[in-house]
């Protein structure tokens, strides 16, 4: 039978399985799905505990400032910290992953948040509490890369879009677990929970495979068959996937080893220019200064407490991730992300709205509720798009002999502008809260203008095929 009758099983139109075996064909298929699966669901146990690590300022705000007596300054310090750990995790993460492997970046990135979530369970001052906030931002800027890049390398392309955005999923659910669960339990105590998470990597990464494509990338072809039969099914006909694989990594591997200045080289400007542009309006639209304070913010708006606004924060995060997750791989990138940003933009300027109605002394007993729709909608319409779309297109479009020092680049970009926001987002709200969500405002209005002038569509292609359309 000749081999091209058999499609690769990233091009997901027939099965990968030789028709000699057709009775077995069911049984292999669920058992490489299975593998694939559980691969996913232990990466982004990492998504998760990113998810709870941002989270974990919003409802300890006023606990912990209470208890350790903190200023608002040394708060701000705690809260935006862990975005300058993360962006050292951003610089080494691509580096790690190529060197020790996606599940050594992942064990790492493990031990990493164990060590800070253990500094801010036992502190007593400003100073542990940085540090330990400090910990968990380096392992979860190692995570911010590495899972997302996993899952794209283990896929089929038919399943990449909706299992890549499971990362984006476990972040909210992180998120949204840290929000519900933080007002009910101590803030110490939330810190122990998110060792969870931590422990479940550490054990779920001894029963998956590697990636195949690093394992390839490394010249160990042995293990780079045994995790492609691992993943396509015990009995599947590899063999084409894995010659594709192998020549397009032997083909990159001529090329002459990649550093930062190379990336501004004219056949990775494209994919480059896109990469970071994502992330730089994902930031700039105000997520982290949103998320980090929602309760504060719902309390400035006019609320008495903000435990209710940031409940219904988090609840609403994960049904419409989920949402997002579906229409990944049937609308396509582009238009899911042009629609998110809209409503991204159109929350901010319903909350802005409030704030300024609040400022004049206008409809007073409409403005906390215009606040709390506005960030609903804003978060919903985030969740849905800008929030999962950049990671899942910043995992498929660079080749992988630049993916290391490329997606380093990018997720230190995403950081950075995570720690801007985050850290002047109370100064910000001090000189003008309507100015404020004006200006992310501004922000979502131009991701609607980025996306349909310079972004491409990756949907149905496999990672071969984007990068050979970008690199031409």
């Amino acid at each position: 039978m000749a081999i091209d009758q058999h499609k690769d099983v990233e091009h997901g139109l027939e099965k990968p399985f030789l028709h000699k075996a057709n009775c077995l064909d069911s049984d292999q298929q669920n058992g490489s799905i299975s593998m694939v699966l559980l691969s996913t669901c232990v990466a982004v146990c990492g998504s998760f505990q990113f998810g709870s690590c941002v989270g974990y300022s919003s409802p300890t705000q006023s606990a912990i400032r209470q208890d350790l007596n903190l200023s608002i300054s040394e708060f701000s310090m705690f809260g935006s910290i862990i975005t300058i750990g993360a962006m050292i995790g951003a610089v080494t993460s691509g580096r790690l992953a190529d060197y020790i492997g996606r599940k050594g970046a992942m064990r790492m990135s493990a031990v990493f948040c164990i060590t800070g979530w253990v500094a801010v369970y036992f502190a007593m001052e400003a100073l542990f509490l940085d540090v330990g906030r400090f910990c968990t931002g380096y392992g979860i800027g190692i995570f911010s890369y590495v899972v997302p890049v996993f899952i794209a390398e283990i896929a089929p392309k038919n399943l990449r879009g909706g299992l890549a955005t499971l990362n984006q999923l476990m972040i909210v659910c992180g998120a949204s677990t840290a929000y519900i669960v933080g007002s009910v339990v101590t803030w110490r105590t939330l810190a122990l929970i998110g060792l969870i998470p931590c422990l479940l990597i550490l054990v779920g990464l001894f029963f998956i495979p590697e990636s195949p494509r690093w394992l390839a990338k490394v010249g160990r072809k042995k293990e780079f068959e045994s995790a492609l039969h691992r993943l396509r099914g015990k009995n599947a006909d590899i063999m084409q996937e894995a010659n594709e694989i192998q020549a397009s990594i032997d083909v990159l591997l001529d090329q002459p080893k990649v550093r930062i200045v190379d990336l501004f080289d004219p056949k990775y400007i494209r994919p480059v220019t896109v990469g970071v542009g994502l992330m730089v309006f994902q930031q700039f639209g105000g997520i982290n200064g949103i998320g980090f304070y929602s309760s504060e913010t719902f309390v400035a708006a006019g609320f008495s407490s903000g435990k209710a606004g940031t409940i219904a924060y988090a609840i609403i995060q994960v049904p419409i991730t989920m949402v997002g997750a579906v229409l990944m791989d049937k609308s396509g990138r582009r238009p899911l992300l042009m629609i998110s940003s809209a409503g991204t933009c159109l929350g901010c300027i319903l909350t802005g709205a409030s704030f300024f109605l609040k400022e004049q002394d206008l409809l007073a007993e409409c403005v906390p509720f215009l606040a709390v729709s506005g960030v609903l909608v804003y978060i919903s319409a985030f969740s849905i798009g800008t929030g999962p779309v950049p990671w899942v297109v910043m995992s498929e479009i660079f080749p992988i002999h630049i993916k290391g020092v490329a997606g380093s680049l990018v997720v230190l970009v995403n950081w950075l502008g995570a720690w801007l926001v985050s850290f002047t987002f109370n100064y910000m709200m001090a000189w003008s809260s309507a100015g404020t969500f004006s200006i992310y405002a501004a922000f979502c209005a131009l991701t609607i203008v980025f996306v349909a002038k310079i972004m491409p569509e990756t949907k149905g292609k496999t990672l071969e095929e984007i990068q050979a359309s970008l690199s031409s």
